[in-house]
């Protein structure tokens, strides 16, 4: 004897309860998420262009821990001067007991002796700053620079110097705003 399955009908009341819970569920889960595992941060400023434009938005993870040469980081370490924004966008260029060194009349940057290959930048790098010679970054520091490399203020300058790796608030990884240009080189 076959049983009779009776198909339930939903209440319109049980359909809305459904429909928000499911949309409350995503919104706790789409803040878990930006509260622990990645952050949003405007860009302000030229000295990431070409690859960063002012007021582009970028997605950053929240936890970052081992800076790698290359990486497009936000720094959150205070300034010793108060033209210098706190937060800063800029490319790692050494990490720890790395020396870089750059010759201003090539415009090239070099990491332990080797040339950089930089298809990121605007231009050669000209722009001196309070750069006087090879430096050795130090333990728990990274050295860095914006793509704009006459147009941006760096590690090149005092009031910036070396960033302690805790100031590190994430790497980008990618670009949410403006919408559609989304990679990062």
């Amino acid at each position: 004897m076959p049983e009779n399955k009776v198909k339930e009908k939903s209440s319109p009341l049980s359909m809305a309860f459904d429909i928000v819970s499911t949309f409350a569920t995503a919104v706790i889960a789409v803040a878990v998420a930006f509260m622990f595992a990645f952050r949003t941060v405007g860009v302000v400023g030229e000295s990431m262009l070409p690859t960063l434009n002012s007021n582009d938005r970028i997605l950053l993870t929240a936890t970052y821990s081992e800076p790698k040469c290359g990486d497009i980081v936000v720094t959150c370490q205070p300034s010793i001067s108060e033209e210098i924004p706190d937060t800063l966008v800029k490319r790692v260029i050494a990490t720890e007991g790395q020396t870089v060194d750059i010759d201003f009349e090539k415009g090239v940057v070099y990491v332990d002796g080797v040339a950089l290959d930089e298809p990121y930048i605007a231009e050669a790098t000209k722009d001196r700053e309070d750069f006087n010679g090879a430096v050795t970054v130090p333990e728990g520091c990274v050295f860095v620079m914006g793509d704009n490399r006459n147009h941006s203020t760096d590690s090149r300058d005092n009031r910036v110097g070396f960033i302690r790796e805790e100031y590190i608030m994430g790497k980008a990884l990618f670009r949410v705003a403006p919408f559609g240009q989304f990679e990062i080189e």
